[in-house]
């Protein structure tokens, strides 16, 4: 017949197995700490995986190694990714590790579309960067000028009333919204046209009722515009230059 051993026997030894449980964890964390921080796996090298057009891989290194922090096994992934996507004319990165102590990063860079204001840029999704304008290649980009956050509103906007603007032998250098909601296109040719209020077919409305009648009033006052005010409920307001006048789209029609 088996007898059952003593409470305390069996309380000993399974505290003796815990301990030694525990024991052989730490033995084995100290190994693992010890091993993931040999030299080895530090980060000697980053690799950039796509062609850049507006920056260098020398010039991305320089300017995101300083902001990563720890080794191949301890490095956390998203910081590095907002370091990479901090330097200049990189809009988007992905990273990843690669064994056993490089960064493999794939770079998405801006495509400027606009200046906004005097020192920043809107690239084609609508989003405001800061760049070195210095680097900008592209000619004749319009400005865009608007509250914070009015980006994308402005560039959707400006296709549009570029095209509406064209019929008149014009470009628009600058599109701008106030902080009220009002809309003004200044042109290459030193015009300026007051647009007003209102969602975009509003907006777009009025200026192509303006464009459609343009040629008529012209026949009756020529010279060149300086000045046009589309926020007249029933026509528009214009300064030629030597004459200011305000047309009905109507009475433009019949002249």
């Amino acid at each position: 017949m088996r007898t059952a051993k003593p409470l305390d026997i069996r309380l000993m030894n399974a505290t003796a197995a815990l301990l030694f449980t525990l024991a052989a964890l730490g033995c084995a964390w100290l190994a693992v700490t010890w091993v993931t921080g040999w030299p080895v796996f530090s980060i000697e090298a980053i690799r950039i995986d796509n062609e850049l057009q507006r920056s260098t891989a020398t010039t991305i290194r320089a300017n995101a190694l300083p902001k990563l922090h720890g080794n191949f096994f301890s490095i956390d992934l998203e910081e590095s990714r907002q370091a990479f996507q901090s330097v200049p004319w990189v809009r988007r990165a992905a990273v990843q590790r690669i064994w056993p102590n490089r960064l493999a990063v794939r770079i998405e860079e801006h495509k400027v579309a606009a200046y906004w204001g005097e020192n920043r840029l809107v690239n084609t999704y609508g989003e405001v960067f800061e760049a070195n304008l210095g680097d900008v290649e592209e000619e004749n980009l319009p400005t865009l000028q608007g509250p914070e956050g009015s980006a994308p509103q402005l560039l959707h906007l400006w296709g549009p009333v570029s095209e509406a603007v064209r019929r008149l032998g014009a470009k628009v250098e600058r599109l701008s919204l106030s902080e009220r909601g009002s809309w003004t296109a200044e042109l290459d040719n030193g015009a300026e046209i007051e647009m007003g209020r209102g969602d975009s077919n509003e907006v777009l409305n009025r200026l192509e009722r303006f464009v459609a009648t343009w040629a008529q009033v012209t026949a009756s006052y020529p010279g060149p515009l300086e000045y046009a005010d589309l926020r007249h409920h029933n026509g528009y307001a214009v300064r030629i230059k030597g004459i200011t006048t305000q047309v009905a789209p109507a009475a433009a029609k019949r002249n």
